[in-house]
């Protein structure tokens, strides 16, 4: 059994974490780290855990783990890795962006999208999870740039449920205005870019063009769908197997050469892509459930495939569909 840690735990991607490794057949948890809930049932803050799990937060951690897995806001993994001497031998998973971009990764940090990087993954010990938005766009242009396609620039619409705002109260968190309300924010600035940016670079070191990227705050809980375009000489066929040919072996990532929505994805690690040709543009879209494939559920997958385990341990959920 693969012994695990989690800080952060009372959080939107903690809880998920824990809810999915509570059921994972090669998973012990040794402790979830929580310094405001210390004590307290884990079951008393993730409520639907009633019934599946006795632990308790605990404030303290304990060394007797394989893998740490770090549910913290941004800046605050980094500053917990220069306070607490962790064991050498034990695996680090961070879900915030503080390892994310190479300036800050150094040779330490792998990128953790398997779509991406699977070998590099396998063979790390440092692990930046991507983060949400970021991984519901790449899943959308990674083929295109191994191929050296995106030779125009991109137009990105992405909406996001609430849940990734996190849980701290903000003026656009609260339900009152959140719901039946959309919303723009970080209008062609988003933090997110430069990672996309370094990941389409990756696949191609020629790539410079402009990511014109609009978020959107939804009035819904959870998933994201990214709604992208750029002008192209392939035709809808032609892209839609250059997708499935990339993602052949990736058991996550889905095309569908159907149009597709959010529930499809809301509750499972799946991504599933579409693309089809308008006239000189490729229109693509992307899904993803924001804290499952873009947290909690890929941090899961780069641990199966950082302890030899199959990709899919643990992760085969089911959409909520209705």
């Amino acid at each position: 059994m693969i012994k695990a840690g989690v800080v952060g735990g009372a959080g939107y991607t903690g809880g998920e974490l824990v809810r999915i490794l509570i059921n994972h057949p090669s998973v012990e948890i040794k402790f979830v780290h929580s310094k405001s809930n210390a004590g307290n049932l884990v079951s008393d803050v993730h409520t639907d855990l009633l019934g599946d799990t006795d632990l308790r937060f605990s404030p303290s951690l304990t060394s007797d783990i394989d893998v740490l897995f770090l549910c913290l806001g941004h800046g605050d993994s980094k500053l917990f890795l220069e306070n607490n001497d962790i064991n050498k031998a034990i695996k680090i998973i961070d879900l915030s962006q503080d390892f994310r971009l190479k300036v800050n990764a150094g040779t330490r940090w792998a990128y953790g999208l398997p779509e991406l990087n699977r070998e590099a993954i396998k063979t790390s010990s440092f692990i930046a999870n991507p983060g949400c938005f970021a991984t519901c766009i790449q899943l959308g242009l990674l083929p295109l740039a191994a191929k050296g396609l995106l030779t125009n620039e991109i137009h990105i619409n992405a909406t996001t449920g609430s849940t990734g705002a996190g849980q701290g109260l903000a003026a656009t968190s609260h339900f009152s205005w959140r719901n039946n309300n959309l919303s723009v924010y970080k209008a062609f600035e988003h933090q997110h870019l430069n990672e996309i940016g370094e990941s389409l670079k990756q696949l191609n070191r020629k790539f410079e063009q402009v990511l014109n990227f609009i978020p959107q705050r939804g009035d819904f809980a959870r998933g994201i769908l990214a709604a992208m375009y750029l002008e192209s000489d392939l035709t809808t066929e032609e892209a839609q197997r250059i997708y499935r040919d990339y993602y052949a072996k990736h058991p996550f990532t889905h095309v569908s050469k159907k149009n597709i929505d959010l529930k499809q994805v809301v509750n499972t690690n799946k991504a599933i892509v579409h693309v089809e040709k308008h006239g000189t543009k490729l229109f693509i879209v992307s899904i993803i459930d924001n804290l499952l494939k873009g947290a909690s559920g890929q941090a899961v997958q780069n641990m199966n495939l950082i302890f030899g385990l199959e990709e899919t341990e643990g992760l085969r959920l089911k959409a909520v569909a209705f």
